[in-house]
């Protein structure tokens, strides 16, 4: 029993088993990244946003997911039906909780893509082998166009979103519109006459090639070599918004701009109009204080000059010689009235010596004055002879006398 035991096969649980199945899909190169043809079948979007389908053949059936993300991105290309024949790139693993293997799908297209994508593939594989996608030969777009080229179908919703996202942005811009088919066998040939008419006639500043989103097969004719050429070739430079944003044509690759949408063409060809706004609010802050700090400064230089012109006029001069005038004036005021209090003081001097030397003075002190007839002082007795006529003169008053007889020493 024992022996029996210990050659007994070990038993495993189903999640071991299932894990260890896993490993062994996960581990096969071939079927982590490959390409598989069926037609749908149960195709379901859940709430969750994940889709679930099942692809089939006559013999054989594969269950199929696409998790929310790539459902998003596939929305805007292609989302099957069910009896579409597709192919379908992804892997394959197993769903533990479900016991089976299931596809797990990033990307459907519907059969015959596969040769349109091998030929997107050799034709850009030869252009840019030529030089026509370098970085190097893209022209800058002008920041201010004045007359814009779009070329895209008359009839199309691509054409109103540009001239509204247009009118909106940069109403001043002229819109040249070159209709062309932009879908089917005649669309290339168009495509590349519209270019030409509008690079001949019009010459816009930068031309807009656009149309809406679709399929790899609606969008080949932008996928056509002459069509890319044409854009590489066209004298003004080009902006491309053809399909979706997850959409890449041979002409996008060739323009000198390529956007993911028509709209978003139109937003990169011009400014916004509020942006310019704004700039324009800019500069003109920025004017005022220049011409301001200008005009201080010129003032301030005329204030200079002014005062320069005044110091040279001839009114100047002349009132400066008029103060120099009104100096020399007080000066000479000052000097007078120093000199004459000078004179003033010496002349009081004089008088004072005057009056000390002043013969009333002496008679007002009792003595007499006497003078002949003649007015003649009298000094001695021999100039008044006895009975002559003399004058007395007084402090106060005088007298007439005649002289009686002489004395030779008075003081008897």
């Amino acid at each position: 029993m024992l022996f029996e035991e210990f050659f007994r096969p070990p038993v495993w649980t189903i999640a071991d088993l299932t894990r260890y199945i896993r490993d062994l899909v996960a581990g096969d190169d071939n079927l982590r990244e490959l390409w598989v043809q069926g037609e749908v079948s149960n195709f379901k979007v859940a709430s969750s946003g994940h889709a679930y389908f099942t692809l089939k053949d006559g013999k054989a059936q594969l269950p199929c997911v696409m998790w929310k993300p790539q459902v998003l991105r596939q929305q805007r290309h292609f989302l099957p039906r069910n009896g579409d024949a597709v192919e379908a790139h992804g892997h394959i693993d197993v769903y533990e909780a479900g016991g089976r293997y299931q596809f797990y799908a990033d990307v459907l297209r519907p059969v015959g893509e596969g040769a349109l994508y091998r030929e997107f593939q050799r034709l850009k594989a030869k252009l840019e082998a030529e030089g026509l996608f370098d970085e190097a030969r893209k022209r800058p777009l002008p920041r201010f166009p004045q007359r814009i080229g779009v070329v895209t179908s008359a009839t199309g919703a691509a054409l109103r979103d540009i001239l509204n996202t247009l009118r909106r942005r940069y109403p001043l811009a002229e819109v040249v519109l070159a209709p062309a088919l932009v879908q089917g066998q005649e669309a290339p040939a168009a495509i590349v006459e519209a270019l030409r008419a509008l690079n001949a006639h019009a010459r816009p500043d930068l031309i807009i090639l656009a149309r809406g989103g679709g399929s790899l097969e609606d969008l080949w004719a932008f996928n056509d070599e002459a069509v890319a050429r044409a854009v590489a070739a066209s004298e003004a430079p080009v902006i491309t918004g053809v399909g979706h944003q997850t959409d890449f044509t041979l002409a996008d690759y060739a323009a000198d701009l390529r956007a993911p949408t028509p709209t978003g063409a139109a937003e990169q060809a011009v400014p916004h109009r509020d942006d310019l706004l704004m700039v324009l609010r800019g500069l003109e802050t920025r004017l005022n204080r220049a011409a301001m700090a200008a005009l201080a400064s010129r003032r301030a230089a005329l204030t200079a000059l002014e005062v320069r012109l005044q110091r040279h006029a001839p009114l100047y001069r002349l009132f400066s010689q008029a103060q120099r005038l009104d100096e020399l004036t007080r000066q000479m005021d000052t000097a007078a009235q120093h000199a004459f209090a000078l004179r003033r003081m010496r002349l009081e001097g004089l008088a004072q010596r005057l009056e000390a030397l002043n013969p009333l003075a002496v008679l007002q002190r009792g003595y007499a004055l006497v003078t002949d007839a003649k007015g003649q002082v009298v000094r001695q007795p021999a100039q008044a002879p006895v009975d002559a006529e003399i004058r007395v003169r007084l402090a106060e008053g005088g007298l007439r006398a005649r002289v009686t007889a002489h004395e030779n020493d008075p003081a008897r």
